[in-house]
């Protein structure tokens, strides 16, 4: 053992940066999101849709022992690419999501900045890039749950009922749709909320504009629609953009006439705002070794 003089002594040791500093970040989100007032009925809510489309899967392979239950929505049972739409796509679905995100998103980094915490994180080997990451991961973690598994749950059980390849052999795109839609969407969200918590350092006022302007913009939509019958009018609703980039995924028509690269410049237009806004509002601090 080194005996050293009394005084000041240097750290010999060697400063290692976490391959993924961020975690501790995304742990902690996810860990405040269990302990927050009815989140965990929220959460369950929105998993309810998935049990009764993994129902629908298991009825649509034994249709002779529910004929009973159908009376006439057979359609209903038919598991193709306009099933899983219709459950990633569904507007209970989305509006979960949001509920998710005003419950578990909304502080992220609006509690940062109420507590003046940003000076705490960047005082560390911790870059911008990873702070807004371990936020969003969070919100990653919520929706894939939702989204992701599900979907694929979806396929694995379908084979497993069926007892053939063949669904697959049908759409063997399917499984990238589910992926490629599950990650789109929940990107989307993850600029939504993280622009919001940027805004203010009041939790609740961002609760009430993540819920607010998703609301906002489905009343919008209706008002104008109802009274102008323009299908363009479907761009100012999140929700419907959301459906008609959905509908792409899935190679399906989508549900009002507007090309669905249009919803998707919408989408990409506000994430790209939000990323703007954090940057602005999210300023590191270099650390020096």
């Amino acid at each position: 053992m080194t005996i050293r003089e009394k005084g000041y002594a240097h750290w010999d040791g060697q400063l290692k940066e976490r391959r993924f500093s961020w975690t501790p970040i995304t742990w902690l989100g996810i860990r405040l999101a269990f302990r927050k007032k009815y989140f965990k009925f929220i959460l369950f809510s929105s998993l309810v849709p998935a049990v009764v489309f993994l129902a629908g899967i298991y009825i649509s392979e034994r249709i002779q022992d529910f004929q009973y239950m159908l009376r006439g929505n057979r359609q209903f049972l038919e598991v193709n690419p306009l099933y899983f739409k219709n459950y990633l796509c569904g507007d209970f679905l989305l509006f979960m999501m949001v509920m998710i995100l005003v419950v578990s998103g909304a502080g992220l980094i609006s509690d940062d900045l109420k507590h003046n915490s940003l000076q705490l994180y960047f005082a560390r080997p911790l870059s911008k890039s990873g702070y807004l990451i371990g936020k969003a991961n969070v919100i990653v973690f919520f929706l894939l749950l939702l989204t992701l598994v599900p979907g694929l749950l979806f396929i694995v059980f379908k084979l497993l009922f069926a007892g053939s390849f063949r669904f697959l052999a049908d759409y063997p795109w399917l499984p990238l749709a589910v992926i490629g839609y599950s990650l789109f969407v929940t990107g989307f969200f993850c600029a939504y909320t993280l622009l919001f918590s940027s805004l203010s350092k009041n939790r609740r006022y961002v609760s009430i504009l993540i819920f607010a302007v998703y609301l906002l913009s489905n009343i919008l939509f209706g008002f104008f629609y109802e009274n102008y019958k323009k299908p363009a009018y479907a761009l100012l609703s999140l929700n419907a953009n959301l459906q008609q980039v959905g509908a792409w995924f899935f190679r399906l028509k989508p549900a009002y006439a507007v090309p669905w690269y249009w919803s998707l410049a919408v989408l990409l237009a506000f994430a790209l705002a939000a990323a703007v806004v954090l940057n602005k509002k999210i300023r590191g601090v270099e650390v020096v070794k």
